[in-house]
């Protein structure tokens, strides 16, 4: 903490989708002294992400059905109002808000929440932007000049992960790349989105003239707006999945629609598995594993994906043949 420094820290994590945020989330809530209020927003309409983080006293709270950047802005405010009352009336403790946002947001409205709202600036601070990289997948994704471009060149911090899916040869002409983006960022490498949490949290790294320098209309309310042709598609089921089925459709999908799929993840309910069962997925990459059990929760398959041009009826109904 700063010195005389009273207000909320806050650690905006960023980065496109499948960078590795929620597992970085995991990494931080697992290792850290301090207790963390979270706020996860997720671009598709059925959470996913609270049931993927590690389970913990933690507070976490989830913002869906759209992009706290743009057209939920006021639900993050109000979030983080809530917080902050809670707190001074001692309901809940907690020393730090870590803020995932979703790998579709512009991180520069995002910070000119705490920046622009007077109670937002009486309670709370900006201790750093963090962005997460996709090694292997980001140099795409920078070729579109979308959003991943925003989010790099917004940080104070890179984390710069994947490092163990490429070259040598790539990553040495990826970080050159990435300072001519950025050059002021400090940028760390990582896999697994492992790193040393005293170079992340109470580093206060935030430079806001910094960042008007490169968003010079930082400071005028504005909307941010997405790609009408990047859309998400969430699906449930409370019937049980086969497995096979699920493994032959997945692969299918991937080596058909790999290139337009750029996040799809999940928690499944798989005839035969007592557990959960975690899905993920960037482009041709996908994993699945075990998570933990039930418990009282009902056994119900939730599945979302994010992409270019998706076909959503067609995606509905090969999902339902996995049954």
């Amino acid at each position: 903490m700063k010195e005389n420094e009273s207000r909320i820290p806050v650690t905006i994590v960023t980065g496109y989708l499948g960078a590795g945020k929620t597992t970085f989330l995991n990494h931080l809530l697992k290792n850290t002294d301090e207790k963390v209020a979270v706020i996860v927003n997720e671009f598709g309409d059925i959470g996913i992400d609270d049931q993927i983080l590690e389970k913990t006293e933690e507070e976490i709270i989830e913002i869906n059905s759209g992009c706290i950047c743009c057209n939920v802005r006021k639900d993050l405010i109000d979030t983080l109002s809530m917080l902050a009352i809670s707190r001074k009336e001692k309901m809940i403790e907690f020393d730090r808000v870590v803020i995932e946002t979703t790998g579709l947001a512009d991180p520069a409205p995002v910070v000119q929440t705490f920046l622009m709202d007077k109670e937002m600036i009486e309670d709370f601070v900006i201790d750093s932007v963090c962005a997460l990289i996709d090694a292997k997948h980001i140099s795409n994704h920078l070729d579109q000049k979308g959003e991943a471009l925003s989010q790099i060149a917004f940080a104070d911090m890179i984390l710069l992960n994947k490092t163990d899916l490429v070259s040598n040869d790539h990553l040495t002409w990826l970080i050159k790349r990435l300072e001519k983006i950025n050059p002021k960022a400090v940028t760390y490498l990582c896999e697994n989105s492992q790193i040393e949490l005293e170079k992340v949290l109470g580093i206060y790294s935030f430079n806001l003239q910094e960042k008007v320098e490169v968003t010079p209309d930082l400071l005028i309310n504005d909307h941010h707006s997405h790609d009408d042709e990047i859309s998400s598609l969430s699906l449930q089921e409370h019937r049980a999945l086969d497995l096979r089925k699920l493994n032959l459709w997945v692969s299918f999908l991937v080596q058909m629609q790999g290139e337009r799929l750029y996040r799809y993840k999940g928690v499944l309910n798989i005839e035969g598995i007592e557990k959960r069962f975690v899905f993920q997925g960037v482009h041709m990459l996908f994993a699945g594993d075990e998570l933990g059990p039930w418990g009282s929760d009902p056994r119900m398959s939730e599945l979302v994906f994010i992409g270019k041009n998706l076909n959503k009826q067609k995606l509905e109904e090969q999902f339902r043949r996995c049954v």
